[in-house]
This record gives C-alpha cells, structure tokens and sequence, in this order.
C-alpha cells in the first residue's frame, strides 16, 4: 500500500485526525506546483492553502467509500491547478502585468540541487535557476502546466492526463512543444550573450 493509500484509509477513519498527515505529506509540492504556474508566491501559498481547505470541506461530505477511493495525488493537483488559473483569470481581469522574474523571487527548476565549493559556484546555480525560471514563466500556460506537472512534481503521462482531462497524446505532444520552446529560448539567449562577450 503506498502512502496516498495509506492516508486515505486513515481520512476515512478519521477525517479530523488525519487530514494534518495530508496538509504534511502534499503542502510542500502543492506550493511548488502554484509557485511554477504563478510566479507570485503569495499567489502560490494562497493557491496552495485554499486547495487544502477545499479537499477538507469536500471530503467531509464524502462517505468512506469514495474518501478510500481518491487518487488524493491527483485530485490534489486538480483542486491547485483550478485555483491558479481562476487566479489568473482574475489577474487578467484587473489588467495586472504578466510576471516577470525581475524582483527577488528565484524559482529553482531542479530542487535540492547540490551545494558547490565556493560563492562563485553558488552564484553561478542561482543565475542558472533564475534564467530557467524566467523561460519557464514565459511559456504559455498549457505547455507550463504539463510542463511543472511531469517534470518538477514528477507525474507520469496518464497521470497528468487525469489531472487535466485531456488525452494522453495531447499531454505528450505539449511536453514536446513546451521543452521545445524552452530548447529555443536556450538558444535564443545564449546566441545573445556570446554577441555581447563578442562586443
């Protein structure tokens, strides 16, 4: 038995007395996964606080049975990602620019990457992420969704497929476009920084 199925066995015991297991075990990658989509991280810690409320309120009006049967990884990921693209359509609503990773906010791509030797090692990876970070913001949404979803939080193919509620060749073919673009925008910029060593 795997730990999602572990707890929710446990949550349809004891609703009350397990839900802090699942706010411990998913909190942490469901702010990832708003973080990545969002760029903002209060918009992320909101998305992903809200999503912990929302499954809680939804499973006390669930009996057992079906609390047993979630795929609480990816029932998870669902509620999070609904919050963020309602945060995002409100965001366009109010006319607010689109992110940019010009402020302090770094968004690491590869977490728990190993620490170097020295500053220079150190300051080379946070260049690194925060270059990665900002191609990553600057995909269009769908193929950053299937993006964050398959490689950051690790979900396989059907299980983004799931997720999102399309086909699993469609999840497929916007991986493909998505690191394609990513690959482009590589290239794009360091075509631009060897001109300006060149220069």
């Amino acid at each position: 038995m795997d730990a999602d199925a572990r707890l929710t066995a446990d949550l349809a015991r004891d609703l009350d007395g397990s839900f802090e297991a699942v706010v411990l075990a998913h909190q942490d990658r469901l702010y990832t996964i708003a973080l990545r989509v969002l760029g903002d991280p209060r918009d992320a810690e909101e998305a992903a606080q809200d999503a912990l409320v929302r499954a809680y309120r939804a499973m006390a009006g669930y009996e057992a049975a079906r609390i047993r049967d979630l795929r609480l990884r990816g029932w998870l990921t669902t509620i999070v990602l609904n919050l963020c693209r309602s945060t995002a359509l409100r965001r366009a609503a109010r006319g607010a620019p689109p992110l940019t990773l010009d402020g302090p906010v770094a968004l690491p791509i590869e977490p728990g990457t190993p620490p170097g030797n020295g500053p220079l090692d150190i300051a080379e990876r946070r260049d690194d992420r925060e270059r990665w970070s900002a191609r990553l913001l600057a995909l269009p949404t769908a193929y950053r969704t299937v993006i964050v979803l398959r490689h950051v939080d690790g979900l396989s193919y059907p299980e983004v497929a799931a997720v999102l509620g399309r086909p699993e060749g469609t999840v497929k073919a916007q991986v493909h476009r998505g690191i394609a673009l990513l690959r482009t925008m590589l290239e794009a910029d360091t075509r631009r920084e060897f001109q300006e060593m060149s220069a």
